[in-house]
């Protein structure tokens, strides 16, 4: 045990080693502190002076503005850009730079940066394990540490949240719509760049499937796995919820003009740092708050550009938080179905195409401003919301349509890239005439009685009849966990016609899982557009194809969707135009029945015996469950609303008394 702690503890070292400094001399100069300071300031904020002077901020610039910088990120960089220890995903690799390019720019103009960080996971890394019971119910987490470090520096004058992806984005975007009172900025990490040759973050995460069904080589796989990332920083290269988010802060007004999708780590985008911070010393001095900036319209005007670019569904637990944290209207399925039946999508962009454009093709396309140029000539913005540059929507727009920025960027993807930026981002009557489906469908039916999404753009056209009508009659083959359905795929389990019905994954099972392994593969395996997937589950941002999603009541709170057995009839409906749809149950026998013999029969089961929360469920996720359950649920965007969950705690502890009560009447009878 001896050579085990002088392994630990190594060799003494040199003689400085061992001299020890009990005191030094302290920051030279004085406070500039006045009389009125002393008798009236909070100890707190002369105290925070000593703090800056002690960490090397001389004197005699404490006196501009504290802007508070929040980041994301993640790993720790060498000074030449090498990990020194990695982070969990590129797309906050380099998170550093942006703020570090914002803290120049703040510093620059007399003010004082403050920085402070709150990390973020990876969907990409923790799908298929049980990391992924950690990844929505982080998102709260992150966006409650956020508003309290927020707090916990008194004399900011304004916040700038600097995020990426999946959860580290909507949660700054949660937490800045939450301070009110305060003005605040988002500046969107980018996106990193496609391999030359090879495949993007969203297929190369199939190669396992692939290969198991004889679709792809080792040696193609281990290849095209080394070179998928093929730059240190950014969300992936695909319109999934990292994309989609950044998408959505520039449409609510919490970004500069032309933010989202900026390739990572290039000068375009450290330069957008800085106009972020300019905009947020420009919010601080005209007084201008996050209060100010979002409002129902702000809110609407996101879910318009979300439609408009065919953006993940997870925009669908979002946004509505997002408003919820900014006490404004929470939008329900019957708003967002409303919105997508009135917006066509006109960006085509990796993963639903019809071309396959990485990101950084949309952003050199003209990104959000562009396409809010073709909305506003539809009529379904309001351009006279306020966006963080101080100015209105309207306003900005008219800036963009003539900018040497716009015509530059625009020219350079075409003369460049050879890439006609009118193919990434389609005027209304060039989408209709490249086949460019609306974005999500709401089907309700037997099986999902409070409804369920599908991204119905994402639907292999030729799965479609005439009418844009795509269904599928099939049996379901019923599974309980991920794991074991994504063996069945593995090991020719499913077959062409399946109906893959995954339950007991929502939030009660398992936090709400992302099952982008499953649809994933039945993406790009050669059959598996012939495949549907029904869960109470959750998927990613890039997922396609005949996958249904967010059926609810889930599985675990007695849904019905928990009440199917293999062998059962399913009966699906998605018209890709009318976006309408129907999900129902149909039988059990040689021969599909009707949805009312389906209901019948199901009202007459018990749950699946197989149906349970999952072992490895950790406490945190579990009470995240209760509390987000109590707030609403999915369709209130997975919220915490403190008001319902006290006046649940409330009747809780008075049932929890009146029953001790009578226990205690009963034993003094006795």
């Amino acid at each position: 045990m001896l050579e085990r702690l002088q392994a630990v503890m190594g060799q003494d070292g040199e003689e400085p080693y061992f001299q020890i400094a009990t005191h030094a001399p302290g920051p030279s100069g004085k406070l500039p502190l006045t009389p009125e300071m002393l008798l009236h300031s909070p100890s707190g904020n002369l105290f925070g002076w000593s703090q800056n002077v002690g960490m090397g901020w001389t004197p005699d610039r404490l006196r501009g503005r504290e802007v508070l910088i929040m980041g994301t990120m993640g790993g720790i960089r060498n000074e030449d850009g090498t990990p020194a220890a990695l982070g969990y995903h590129t797309g906050h690799w380099e998170i550093g730079l942006l703020m570090k390019e914002a803290a120049a720019e703040i510093t620059a103009a007399g003010n004082i940066p403050f920085a402070g960080y709150v990390s973020d996971p990876c969907d990409g890394r923790s799908q298929g394990t049980s990391g992924m019971y950690d990844s929505l119910p982080y998102r709260n987490d992150a966006a409650i540490v956020v508003r309290r470090l927020i707090r916990s520096l008194p004399t900011r004058a304004a916040v700038m949240g600097v995020a990426t992806c999946d959860k580290g984005l909507p949660a700054m975007m949660v937490a800045l719509a939450g301070m009110k009172q305060i003005p605040g900025v988002i500046v969107p990490g980018g996106v990193t760049l496609p391999p030359t040759r090879g495949e993007d973050a969203g297929k190369i995460q199939t190669i396992g499937a692939r290969y198991a069904a004889g679709e792809l080589s080792l040696e193609e796989a281990a290849d095209l796995g080394c070179r998928a990332c093929a730059t240190p920083g950014g969300g992936c290269q695909f319109l999934g919820t990292a994309g989609t988010a950044q998408v959505v802060a520039e449409a609510l007004g919490m970004t500069v003009p032309h933010a989202a999708l900026a390739p990572s780590g290039q000068p375009v985008w450290a330069e957008m740092a800085r106009q972020s911070a300019r905009a947020a010393m420009g919010l601080a001095a005209s007084g201008l708050t996050m209060g100010d900036l979002l409002t129902d319209a702000s809110i609407r005007n996101a879910m318009v550009v979300h439609a408009a670019f065919g953006g993940s569904t997870n925009l669908l637990l979002h946004i509505p938080a997002i408003a919820h944290a900014a006490s404004l209207r929470v939008p329900d399925a019957g708003d967002w179905a409303e919105v997508n039946r009135s917006v066509p999508r006109l960006v085509s962009v990796l993963p639903n195409g019809p071309v396959p454009h990485p990101t950084v093709r949309v952003f050199l396309a003209g990104g959000v401003p562009e396409v809010m140029l073709h909305l506003r000539k539809l009529g379904v913005l309001d351009e006279s919301v306020l966006t963080v540059s101080g100015t209105t929507l309207g306003q900005t727009l008219d800036w963009w349509e003539s900018s040497e920025r716009r015509a530059r960027m625009r020219a350079y993807l075409s003369d460049t890239e050879g890439i006609d930026p009118d193919t990434v981002i389609y005027s209304p009557p060039a989408a209709r005439a490249a086949g460019l489906a609306s974005t999500v469908t709401f089907p309700k039916g037997n099986i999902a009685p409070e409804g369920a999404v599908i991204k119905s753009t994402a639907i292999d056209p030729s799965m479609l009849d005439a009418e844009g009508v795509f269904r599928h009659v099939g049996r379901a083959k019923v599974f309980t966990t991920e794991r074991d359905a994504i063996r069945a795929i593995k090991t020719g389990g499913i077959a062409p016609g399946d109906i893959i019905a995954l339950i007991g994954r929502g939030p009660s099972g398992t936090g709400m899982e992302e099952t982008y392994q499953l649809t994933s593969a039945l993406k790009h395996l050669s059959y598996g557009k012939q495949v549907s997937l029904l869960t109470d589950a959750r998927f990613s941002g890039v997922s396609t194809g005949a996958c249904i999603g967010h059926i609810g009541p889930e599985a675990l709170a007695g849904g019905p969707v928990g009440k199917l057995r293999d062998g059962d009839w399913i009966d699906i409906r998605i018209d890709t135009r009318k976006l309408e749809g129907s999900l129902h149950m149909v039988g059990r026998g040689d021969e599909p029945l009707s949805p009312e013999e389906g209901t019948a029969l199901l009202a007459s089961r018990s749950p699946h015996p197989g149906l349970q929360e999952d072992a490895e469920l950790p406490d945190d996720t579990r009470l995240w469950a209760a509390l987000q359950a109590a707030s609403g649920g999915t369709w209130q965007g997975c919220v915490y609303d403190a008001d319902r969950i006290i006046r649940t705690l409330q009747a809780g502890m008075r049932a929890l008394a009146a029953e001790e009560d009578g226990t205690h009447d009963r034993r003094s009878e006795t």
